[in-house]
């Protein structure tokens, strides 16, 4: 294989996306521009970031694994997403930007204390930088094996360059680059696809081939019941994940909040369709596959029928895909420490300078630590059934009681804590001594039941026996609500035009993106061997879509401040 075209791809990519991130250097005035873009993200501009938060180099790996030996149900599992975010959107994101927090640490600091904060700090911390420097790892060797490169500078230079743009530019850069990442990966799979079914000799050829429950909804250990698991996990995944609430507060309004969640939901029905259809017809070409191997049936098709230039693209996707997630999470991770933390409890009095440099320096602290993870990854061994393991083991008691929370009058802090440290010992109890001690082990299914079940039943206990014993609001509520009406926070002329002017420049940034990438797969069209014509169309297309954006910045108009004089003619006046 030739490598030398995709690698120079991946690295006018890379050079490209660091780039933008320096653009935004200049924008991070204080924290809630650095971490929030001044609370007025375009929707649309959210929408597409979420959804891209979802993904990493495991889509490609765990759920190619999963379509390539069972089909449609790969699909079925991921529809899931598209419920939760359906719900998020009606009930909960409008929730989120209405308690006008920062970030999700700020209002379990507001609503259920101090105490209650301090350890879901420490437990999300934790969780997500084993998670996020987790899935570094994977990308790291998908792209090292692919270019012939040695895997440990491979980790160690993808994860410096993932912090890079992140710690300079905050959520502005990280939201541009998700868009990017968005078109890259869009544009690297509908090429995949017509040459993947030209492969198998058509859509007839690839339905003939395969096994005939291949199109099933459920298949295998995927069960009606694990899939009814999975979707009440991604209701609290998707409406409680504090990287996930940091899209629905960036925006302006409870309205545009709903938006973002809708276009993830939208996203979400048709996706997976296109995604999961390149390793499904690989079984028709390759069926023999068995073990860990089914989890490269996808790197193994775009081997097969992408040409080189355009599987460096799609290496492109997978890795930038990965970054978009574990990025999103430094964002958040760096935004709960700087101002929940630092500012919230070691330095309230910081000024907006201070701020801004504990809130970069953080981002390369924690992201150094999500490389060093990385590294220890293969002597780990099992990391994907580790991760997996984490997530089922504390997402429910710690996405759950904050949810709960945003409706509930009568829930306490100490309520809290016991219900959150019960789910995660029951948890523990089943995945890590049961099997060793009683020789008993949950099925996946069973296992997603009760992460998230338990608390959900722990919280409506609680709630029917509060409400019968005492029939008062918390005192916790009570504070909350003075707190909130006190802190009703008015923004100054300068900074509202500072906010605008953030968000006309990322606007534009994202068009002149997309110019670029329509640019590059034009380059591409005329070097491939195969799909040029394809690649070509594409090209139009983004070229037309980067209008989009272009326009929507010239729709931003930016208010003049009144001149001195004017100033002090109007408080003559008063």
């Amino acid at each position: 294989m030739n490598t030398t075209i995709d690698t120079l791809v991946i690295l006018v990519f890379s050079a490209f996306v660091l780039g933008i991130g320096m653009l935004f250097a200049r924008t991070g005035r204080n924290l809630k521009s650095f971490f929030a873009g001044g609370e007025a993200v375009p929707w649309f501009i959210g929408g597409l970031s979420l959804f891209m938060s979802f993904f990493s180099a495991g889509t490609f790996v765990a759920w190619g694994s999963i379509a390539y030996k069972h089909g449609w149900v790969a699909i079925t599992i991921q529809w899931t997403m598209c419920i939760g975010a359906l719900v998020t959107g009606l009930f909960l994101a409008p929730r989120w930007k209405a308690t006008g927090a920062l970030t999700a640490a700020e209002f379990i600091r507001d609503r259920l204390g101090t105490t209650v904060q301090k350890a879901y700090i420490f437990i999300f911390t934790l969780v997500s930088l084993f998670i996020k420097g987790s899935v570094l790892y994977p990308v790291a060797k998908l792209v090292s094996s692919s270019l012939n490169l040695p895997l440990v500078p491979c980790t160690i230079g993808l994860g410096i360059f993932m912090i890079a743009y992140t710690a300079v530019g905050g959520l502005w850069a990280v939201m541009v680059t998700d868009i990017l990442q968005f078109v890259v990966l869009s544009a690297a799979v509908f090429i995949l696809l017509p040459l993947s079914l030209d492969r198998v000799g058509g859509f007839d050829g690839f339905t003939q081939a395969v096994p005939d429950d291949f199109f099933n909804l459920l298949n295998g250990e995927y069960t009606f019941g694990f899939v009814m698991a999975f979707v009440i996990y991604h209701i609290c995944y998707i409406g409680g994940n504090w990287t996930f609430v940091q899209r629905y507060t960036s925006v302006d309004s409870p309205k545009s909040a709903r938006k973002v969640a809708f276009l993830f939901a939208g996203l979400y029905l048709v996706s997976p369709v296109i995604w999961m259809l390149p390793p499904m017809i690989y079984k028709a070409i390759n069926p023999s596959l068995t073990g860990l191997d089914t989890e490269n049936a996808y790197l193994m098709i775009c081997k097969l029928v992408l040409p080189p230039g355009l599987l460096g693209l799609m290496l492109t996707g997978m890795y930038f895909s990965t970054s978009a997630s574990a990025n999103t999470a430094l964002n958040v991770v760096s935004a709960v420490f700087t101002n929940d933390i630092y500012k919230g409890l070691i330095n309230p009095q910081a000024s907006d300078r201070q701020l801004m440099r504990v809130a970069r320096g953080s981002s390369w602290f924690f992201g150094l630590g999500m490389i060093v993870i990385a590294l220890l990854v293969p002597a780990a061994g099992g990391i994907v059934e580790v991760v997996l393991s984490i997530s089922s083991i504390s997402g429910g008691p710690l996405l759950a009681p904050p949810l709960w929370a945003l409706f509930s009058k009568r829930l306490t802090g100490k309520a809290t804590l016991w219900i959150t440290s019960i789910g995660l010992l029951v948890n523990l109890f089943f995945k890590a001594v049961s099997p060793w001690l009683l020789d008993f082990k949950l099925t996946r299914g069973a296992e997603t039941i009760i992460g998230v079940g338990l608390p959900l039943l722990l919280l409506l206990a609680y709630e029917l026996w509060a409400a019968r014993s005492r029939s008062k609001i918390a005192a916790e509520e009570l504070s909350y609500q003075q707190t909130k009406t006190q802190a009703a926070e008015t923004v100054s002329p300068e900074e509202a035009i500072e906010v605008k002017k953030q968000n006309r420049f990322g606007l534009r940034i994202i068009a002149v993106s997309l110019a670029f990438t329509a640019v590059m797969l034009l380059g591409l069209s005329f070097l491939t061997t195969k799909g040029a014509t394809i690649t070509a169309v594409i090209s139009g297309v983004v070229l037309v879509a980067s209008l989009i954006p272009w326009r929507a910045s010239r729709r931003v108009q930016i208010p003049s401040l009144p001149s001195h004089s004017e100033t002090l003619a109007q408080s003559s006046h008063e």
